[in-house]
């Protein structure tokens, strides 16, 4: 199951820079978390997590490979986008594509590099986007309104509830709100996703900062960790040339040294990841065995049978049962044999919410 996570932002805010730290870092530790190039500007990206590596070193596993989040570098938006200007078309269906929403904001003074609207306001250069976006919406739903009516007055009650919808998003649009505010996250109803509308996906806001505010952030970050908290969205702070000077090191300990010297316990790029799997309501789950030990990813709320789905469809299709052991146990018990005779390993039937760390092994017959 692949999550992409559309990078965004206004031109010259070292919405590039991220990401081109993000593909070095990931191919300078390709050995834990592998990264592949999969367009010039598409990437993905292992997710950081010392508990795959606990799993492994307990089970010997000869290979690791962590889960993954795709990033895609998206085209700069200007303001008309929603018109056309610019790259604006291909702007606003790139970003239909994606799942969330990582947001760079420019929060740092530089005269060698200009800002399109004269000066550094990055609540202001939110605010440009999001008026892009829902102007795009506005314009795809209106577009819809006296389809669906004809359809309704033809007693389709499917249309009746779309229409309803519609309507309601319109109005949330109207009021200057981006539809993620209006109570239907974009994953929480078949409806709202059928949409295709842009301002329903969830958004994480990445502060650009000097290198020398990367542990402490600044006044403008402060300002956008406010309006993010009205949104209930999420705020990282990084500073996107720190990133590069980090992607070039490949000794472990030298990176930490590096960033202990600046005051950072882990990468802005780490932050962004770790940060763009909550934002998309993601879990993690293992497998381990000698030859491999690999994580999972699955919404929250995913059951056994779906789970088994995101290894393959085989083993959903034939699902029987998952025998399920906790991270913390299987890591305090030292592995699977040792948790089965103390019987801590459980038998777990197609009703079972898979947990956050659940190591699993899935009989299924086909």
């Amino acid at each position: 199951m692949g999550f992409k996570c559309g990078i965004v932002g206004l031109p010259n805010v070292g919405k590039s820079t991220l990401f081109n730290a993000l593909t070095e870092t990931a191919a300078a530790e390709a050995a834990n978390f592998p990264f592949c190039t999969i367009e010039p500007n598409t990437g993905r990206v292992g997710v950081p997590d010392p508990r795959l590596d606990r799993i492994a070193e307990i089970s010997k596993s000869e290979k690791v490979v962590p889960t993954q989040l795709e990033f895609v570098d998206i085209a700069g938006l200007v303001r008309g986008a929603s018109k056309g200007e610019g790259l604006g078309n291909q702007f606003l269906a790139n970003i239909r594509e994606v799942d969330a929403v990582v947001h760079v904001l420019r929060c740092f003074e530089d005269d060698n590099v200009t800002h399109v609207d004269g000066g550094i306001d990055p609540v202001r250069d939110a605010e440009t986007v999001e008026t892009e976006l829902m102007l795009a919406d506005m314009e795809s739903l209106e577009k819809r309104v006296e389809p669906l009516t004809k359809k309704v007055r033809g007693q389709d009650k499917e249309a009746a509830a779309t229409l309803e919808l519609v309507e309601q998003s319109l109005a949330h649009l109207r009021e200057g709100r981006p539809l993620r505010l209006m109570g239907m996250a974009e994953g929480g109803g078949k409806g709202m996703r059928m949409l295709h509308v842009l301002t329903a996906k969830p958004v994480l806001y990445v502060c650009n900062v000097a290198e020398d505010e990367a542990a402490t952030g600044n006044a403008w970050t402060e300002k956008v960790a406010a309006m993010a908290a009205e949104q209930g969205a999420e705020t990282v702070v990084i500073s996107a040339k720190i990133e590069e000077e980090v992607a070039q090191l490949t000794d472990p300990g030298e990176k930490a040294e590096f960033l202990d010297a600046l005051g950072l316990a882990e990468t802005g790029l780490a932050q962004v990841i770790h940060a763009g799997h909550r934002l998309l309501d993601l879990i993690t789950f293992f497998t381990s065995g000698p030859n491999e030990t690999r994580a999972w990813t699955v919404k929250r709320g995913a059951k056994a049978p779906e789970a088994a789905g995101a290894i393959h469809t085989d083993f959903q299709k034939g699902f029987i049962k998952a025998e399920t052991i906790a991270f913390e146990t299987f890591a305090e018990l030292g592995g699977e044999q040792a948790c089965k005779d103390a019987g801590k390993m459980r038998q777990e039937g197609k009703d079972y919410v898979v947990q956050d760390g659940d190591v699993l092994l899935f009989r299924f017959n086909v």
